[in-house]
């Protein structure tokens, strides 16, 4: 299993498993890492922004070695991933989706956009490693 996290004014976390569903997502502040659950045999991912220091220091803090994740445009995957699991209703299906806005932080989100965007590089360099040499 993974663990993303999102740094920032608010910190995302993200619990994925290896097949990138989604299985637990919450938003939660940098003092409050502390209370979460983590083994050591769950890969730590953190995206690279604003704020990721402090994340992996207090990671390191603990006994794990987090993983640096570009997160550019996590932010706008991560609208697409809330919208997926909360369509709009009613005429809020009429907005266009560059123009709608969520009722909740997405940090959460952003934080499953980190994993995702880690389990796909995985799984391109995987498909590299097996191709033939060309």
């Amino acid at each position: 299993m993974l663990v993303a996290f999102d740094p920032g004014r608010n910190l995302g976390v993200a619990f994925v498993s290896e097949t990138g569903e989604l299985l637990r997502h919450e938003v939660v502040s940098l003092v409050d890492l502390g209370r979460l659950e983590l083994s050591a045999a769950l890969t730590v991912l953190v995206g690279d922004g604003t704020g990721s220091a402090a994340v992996v220091a207090a990671l390191r803090g603990r006994g794990l070695e987090p993983v640096l994740v570009p997160e550019e445009g996590t932010t706008l995957e991560a609208r697409a991933l809330y919208f997926a699991d909360h369509p709009p209703k009613g005429l809020g299906r009429l907005v266009p989706p560059g123009l709608r806005t969520t009722p909740v932080a997405i940090d959460d989100y952003a934080a499953y956009a980190v994993a995702l965007r880690w389990l796909a590089g995985r799984a391109a360099g995987e498909e590299r490693e097996g191709a033939p040499p060309g």
